[in-house]
């Protein structure tokens, strides 16, 4: 066997390196270790399918599709009904194609912040030191300098070939410096913040996505010289295979959404290392299924404990997102909504190779935080988090913002027309989630709520109030505005300052909303009806001493067992201020470099 099958060859029964996850950071470790020593046999066990030039993956505009229900690019996790969220069952998806997130994300190039990494408090993982990983996976293609940039990586990161919307993009801009917060040429230098920027994109000059599978993975099955690198797709691993604390191998069985009546479980032996890279959500259940975990979860899905570890499946983070919808009056071709709502012939395009298809439609980003007077009307218990965690940290925003050409959704039903939209995600969360196996089977449900807005102070709450009201003055102030859509938005009452408007022209001598207590009682009660995933999981296996409830130490091996790894975005011990592909890529780089060097390849 080389290269890409769906089924395993019955005489395949033992590798050097088993990978338990084909996403972002596993493909770079796979390539990367296939590189040091072609002889070095690895095999990729990826839950999902082949996604070698499937076009929805490698069209930047088509990224939407993987939103919807039945996409079978992604996993959709089920959380259980959480109070603070009006007692909605929150849905976060991540990757489940090769490629993993990267394959299906929205493709913003966003980086962490210096103080991220210095952060996370652990040896050989300050900005300093990930700098060179952040430079190697990439060749960058716009404003910025080497001192964080790289350029001859893997990763091409352009603005992409599509160069018709300049208008919405100047006039976000201008409206952004009319609240309060300038341009500046690049925000991912790991210090810049409290600005806007056009946005750079996990795109090539050429237009197409550059996910893990296509820049590292691909073209070593294809080139010749990496025989010993196999990709086994549409498998899940049950758990890992341990003789005493020694991790040999796995087990893995067929998925059923795409073997349907093929259930067999197998197991495949490790000569020298297994590596767990299942995502922030995945890598947890398999870790509990193989006797990982607290004692009082393993014990209630009736597993034999191999190493009591109390943090596996705790700690979840993610950034708490809300996206909004404006009417504008930008033309057909300076939005998606044409495409997605089936009014230009998309095969017309493709057989074009049109640039529009080259397209994310999110051109301007930024990091921004609240003034020193917004910051004191936010309350006591704000402006004490603020003094404690941000206020001698300018390095630290509050909010990422990202423009949208087109309407953030399912569009059936919606009214035709041009529509720009608006995201916001708080960063830094203060509220913590958990997920847990509850049987010992790969298919067995999982306890997993993500715990939003459930922190001390209701801090989080707080933050995404403020950055509501702060993207609704940007968006006021454009030439383009035409009002708001309304069911992106909360009911405030008319009459009210904050009620919603619709106009036929831009608005003129604009001026802050004045909410009420009654404007904010509506504003907080919609946020808990509406706030969602970023599909920024994270942090449940996370790198920190075994006494503080880590997972892995320094080197990404998992405590109290040998021969196991973990290379995933489950190992930071916090959050990032940034769309988390990047922070995936790097800690892929990360660990290829430990791995090279443990099993003595460097």
């Amino acid at each position: 066997m080389a290269g890409i099958v769906n089924h395993l060859p019955c005489g395949l029964n033992e590798v050097d390196v088993i990978i338990a996850g084909g996403g972002t950071a596993g493909l770079v470790v796979a390539a990367r270790l296939s590189d040091a020593d072609p002889n070095l046999s690895i095999l990729v066990i990826e839950r999902g399918q082949n996604n070698f030039n499937d076009p929805s993956i490698v069209h930047p505009v088509l990224f939407l599709s993987h939103m919807m229900p039945t996409s079978k690019t992604t996993l959709f996790y089920q959380g259980g009904k959480e109070g603070e969220l009006a007692d909605r069952e929150l849905v976060v998806p991540a990757g489940g194609v090769l490629g993993g997130g990267s394959s299906i994300n929205l493709l913003t190039y966003s980086r962490a912040q210096r103080e991220d990494f210095d952060e996370w408090g652990v040896p050989g993982w300050t900005a300093e030191d990930m700098i060179p990983y952040l430079q190697k996976l990439e060749t960058y293609h716009g404003p910025g300098t080497l001192e964080t940039h790289g350029d001859s990586g893997p990763v091409q990161i352009s603005r992409g070939p599509f160069e018709a919307v300049s208008t919405s993009e100047d006039d976000f801009l201008q409206a952004a410096a009319q609240v309060g917060w300038p341009e500046v040429p690049d925000l991912q230098d790991l210090d810049t913040n409290n600005a806007f920027s056009r946005n750079m994109r996990f795109i090539s000059p050429d237009g197409k996505r550059q996910d893990s599978a296509h820049t590292y993975l691909h073209p070593r099955l294809q080139d010749g010289n990496h025989p010993n690198l196999h990709i086994l797709t549409e498998h899940l691993v049950v758990r890992v295979v341990f003789e005493g604390k020694k991790a040999v191998g796995v087990e893995f069985q067929p998925n059923p959404l795409f073997q349907e009546g093929r259930n067999t479980v197998r197991t495949v032996r490790a000569r020298k290392q297994v590596i767990l890279s299942a995502g922030a959500l995945g890598t947890p259940l398999v870790l509990e299924r193989s006797g990982i975990g607290h004692p009082k979860y393993l014990t209630r899905a009736g597993i034999k404990p191999v190493a009591p570890l109390q943090g596996v499946g705790e700690n979840y983070l993610d950034h708490h997102l809300l996206t909004h919808p404006y009417k504008s009056s930008l033309l057909p071709n300076e939005t998606v909504d044409a495409i997605y709502g089936g009014r230009i012939d998309l095969g017309e395009l493709m057989q074009t190779n049109a640039p529009i298809l080259g397209w994310n439609a999110a051109d301007v980003t930024a990091k921004v935080r609240p003034t020193e007077e917004e910051v004191a009307a936010l309350g006591p218990s704000f402006q004490a988090a603020w003094d404690r965690d941000y206020r001698d940290k300018p390095n630290k925003p509050l909010m990422i913002t990202t423009s949208l050409n087109g309407f953030p959704g399912d569009p059936t039903g919606l009214p035709v027309g041009q529509y720009l939209s608006v995201s916001t995600f708080t960063v830094y969360p203060y509220s913590r989630g958990h997920i847990h196996i509850t049987g010992p089977n790969a298919l067995d449900p999982y306890d997993f709520k993500t715990g939003f807005f459930t922190d001390c102070g209701g801090i989080d709450l707080t933050k995404a109030m403020w950055a509501y009201k702060k993207q609704r003055e940007i968006m006021r102030r454009l030439k383009v505005y035409r009002g708001e859509y309304a069911p992106g938005h909360p009911p405030f009452p008319q009459g009210s300052d904050a009620a919603l408007v619709e106009t036929d022209g831009p608005l003129t001598d604009v001026k802050d909303i004045v909410y009420t207590a009654e404007d904010d009682a509506v504003l907080e009660q919609w946020i808990r009806q509406n706030v969602g995933t970023t599909w920024h999981s994270m942090g449940t296996a996370k790198m920190a001493p075994r006494d503080e409830n880590g997972v892995v130490d320094a080197t990404l091996s998992v405590y109290g067992v040998q021969n196991l790894k973990i290379a995933d975005l489950s190992i930071p011990p916090g959050n990032v201020a940034a769309n988390t592909a990047n922070t995936a890529f790097a800690i892929g780089e990360k660990a290829a470099d430990i791995l090279i060097e443990e099993l003595g390849l460097a």
